[in-house]
């Protein structure tokens, strides 16, 4: 399966004019229903819509549409509804101008100071009138299945985009991984030598008040002791383990954000880990290029559904 982002955006508009023959199409007004849906990332599936209220029906039907097909993000729904004509201006018909005027006288009757109708406002209450006698139960649902089907394959793209990226950060901490192995052991043996020789010194200055064979054996305690503290190998053998995971599942696909999210947070700890047994500044190095790693790599999970 794909890795689909939560990210994303779509729109599609469909016009009467298409659906007219041509020759009506021309003398006719053309009410074009406009449909768009972006998406960005969210813990869950949070949908608003902005709809007229000539399609506020269709909202329950829109919902159970992108419910089934989408598992996570905020998305907003906007939809418009515009009549227009060859002049863009919506010709009032004789009936709505006989209502608007009868309404008019009336209202002059009881506030005489009341404002008189404007051109304006009678090209806009036309265009209201016109917004209205339209039907949209047959269009705005195929409408939505489109734009919808666009808005999955843009999340599907931003996906790939994300599940490549995520893929190579996984083999450069693999390689940091493979660094960080071989420096324990040095770092042990040097720091036994290094022990020996301050034991040496001390026994050198107390001129043999303490056995030889005692003092070499705190110094070899003492060593394990820092071998113990600093070996790294058990944190570097689960990071391994988390990457083979998160690998993985990147290939499998799916809805696998929130499985993501949590393996993130187990690199973030081993890292860190790393990063406090660390006792050389190799060691530093590597703890800090690996924790900049996983941080863009939870930048980047916090996007994928």
């Amino acid at each position: 399966m794909p890795v689909y982002s939560m990210t994303g955006y779509a729109s599609a508009q469909h016009s009467t004019a298409s659906n007219a023959p041509e020759g009506e199409a021309r003398s006719q007004p053309v009410t074009q229903l406009g449909l768009e849906v972006r998406s960005v990332n969210s813990r869950f599936l949070d949908l608003t819509f902005r709809l007229p209220e000539d399609l506020r029906q269709f909202e329950p039907a829109l919902r159970e549409l992108l419910g089934g097909k989408l598992k996570r993000g905020k998305v907003e729904v906007r939809a418009s509804v515009e009549s227009t004509s060859a002049t863009n201006i919506p010709e009032p018909t004789p009936k709505l101008l006989q209502k608007l005027n009868a309404t008019q006288d009336s209202i002059r009757a009881w506030l005489p100071t009341a404002n008189p109708l404007s051109v304006a406002d009678v090209i806009r209450l036309a265009a209201a009138e016109q917004g209205t006698s339209r039907d949209w139960s047959a269009d705005v649902m195929p409408l939505a299945e489109k734009v919808l089907k666009e808005l999955l394959s843009a999340r599907q793209r931003e996906g790939a985009r994300l599940a490549t990226m995520l893929l190579g950060h996984i083999t450069q901490l693999r390689a940091l991984a493979e660094q960080a192995g071989p420096l324990v052991p040095k770092l042990v043996e040097q720091q036994r030598l290094r022990f020996m020789e301050r034991w040496k010194e001390a026994m050198a200055l107390t001129e043999g008040a303490t056995l030889p064979e005692a003092a070499q054996d705190r110094a070899l305690t003492e060593a394990t002791a820092f071998a113990i503290r600093i070996d790294v190998a058990e944190e570097i053998t689960r990071l391994n383990s988390h990457l083979d995971e998160l690998e993985r599942l990147i290939k499998k696909g799916g809805e696998i954000g929130k499985r993501l999210d949590f393996l993130i947070q187990e690199l973030h700890r081993e890292a860190n880990t790393l990063g406090s047994k660390s006792a050389a500044l190799e060691l530093t190095h590597i703890s800090v290029d690996m924790k900049v790693l996983v941080e863009q790599m939870r930048e980047q999970v916090q996007n994928i559904e």
